[in-house]
């Protein structure tokens, strides 16, 4: 598998179609695919390294659920909690019903942030959660689901801080990094120190046209102003690397692949969650038609439900998130694998580095 995926991605970066790439792929708890391809900046010509962290966007949405279970695994705080008894200024406006599984499943009613909101704000985490918190829903908790895609972050950041007493970046590095060694791969606020450690994204051929081709009246860009949506531009920003923003995050794909495999079971002595807790966070939670983009999406307990480029209802199995901009991070319960994708060509629609790799893991482990 190895040598196929370094023929994969050797041929994405050589057509130029991809700039730098990782590829990680754990099975049963192995390091089986290790594969790197390409420059980390276009400018240094700095090349990609096995350790190189990559912004990836939505992809952390799938770290920040791992620590939410991480915590719940360890009796910290229970999905059926109402969020006000962690954080009581959540209850405005008809929201003093809503719990920790209305929030990971998206379904909470506050997926906007204001349209004249900036990145400077989003740097600021007590004005973000102040207001969402005062935020009306769109649609009473737990009876819709739609995407949040930025505020989903902050909610579960500070439903982990308020029940830790600690910001969700050191509670991800005490409860999850530093236990599975990968502590330099794996942030939410990026520490300055390591900034120039960093790949560079650059946007990719087309991306202006495809978001000028996208329906201006989708919720979802209603709900996320261009000034704060993931891009090229948005992902090399410091001020967004530096803060803890939990709807993202910057990862090797080694480190996330890690991460995934140690939620299905021992990496190296190490195991997230039991296997009792990992068949309930794994478990079809909502199939609903999502408010923010009009079709169903099918998903678990803060992981999407489906394998990138396959039919999800028929790999329900597969847990996890892609990000905006092309990378993707998801474990399936059926065949043992953890796979993970990074790379630094940002393009906003599906992406097909993603569909081709993992489709090609798929057929090597099924074969």
């Amino acid at each position: 598998m190895q040598k196929l995926v370094e023929e994969a991605i050797d041929q994405l970066v050589e057509s130029g179609e991809e700039l730098g790439i990782q590829v990680a792929v754990y099975q049963h708890g192995e390091l089986v695919v290790d594969a790197v391809a390409g420059v980390a900046d276009p400018d240094s010509g700095r090349p990609v390294t096995s350790k190189t962290p990559f912004y990836s966007a939505s992809t952390g949405k799938g770290v920040t659920a791992t620590v939410v279970h991480v915590l719940a695994e360890r009796g910290v705080l229970d999905y059926d909690t109402p969020i006000v008894e962690f954080w009581p200024e959540f209850g405005a406006h008809g929201k003093e019903k809503a719990t920790v599984r209305h929030a990971l499943t998206h379904s909470l009613g506050v997926p906007a942030v204001p349209s004249d909101l900036t990145v400077r704000d989003l740097a600021d985490g007590d004005r973000m959660c102040a207001l969402i918190a005062d935020s009306e829903p769109w649609w009473e908790p737990g009876t819709k689901t739609g995407y949040h895609a930025m505020t989903w972050g902050f909610v579960m950041g500070e439903i982990v801080r308020r029940a830790t007493g600690k910001p969700i970046s050191q509670v991800m590095r005490e409860e999850v990094a530093a236990p599975l060694d990968i502590a330099d791969e794996l942030f939410f606020g990026v520490p300055e120190s390591e900034l120039g450690r960093l790949a560079r994204l650059e946007e990719a051929p087309g991306t202006a046209a495809m978001m000028a081709a996208m329906p201006a009246d989708l919720p979802l860009f209603k709900a996320t102003p261009p000034a704060v949506t993931p891009s090229a531009r948005y992902g090399n920003n410091p001020a967004v690397l530096t803060s803890d923003i939990p709807s993202g995050g910057t990862m090797s794909a080694h480190a996330v692949a890690r991460m995934y495999a140690a939620l299905l079971g021992e990496v190296d002595g190490v195991r997230l969650v039991s296997a009792d807790r990992l068949r309930e966070i794994t478990a079809l939670a909502t199939d609903d038609v999502d408010q923010m983009v009009g079709f169903p999406m099918p998903r678990a307990l803060g992981y999407n439900l489906g394998r990138p480029g396959a039919d999800p209802r028929e790999t329900l199995s597969v847990f996890g998130v892609p990000g905006m901009g092309g990378s993707a991070a998801y474990a399936d319960t059926a065949t043992g694998i953890a796979f993970a994708l990074t790379k630094n060509r940002f393009f906003p629609g599906p992406s097909a580095a993603v569909d081709r790799i993992s489709e090609l893991v798929a057929k090597a482990v099924a074969d």
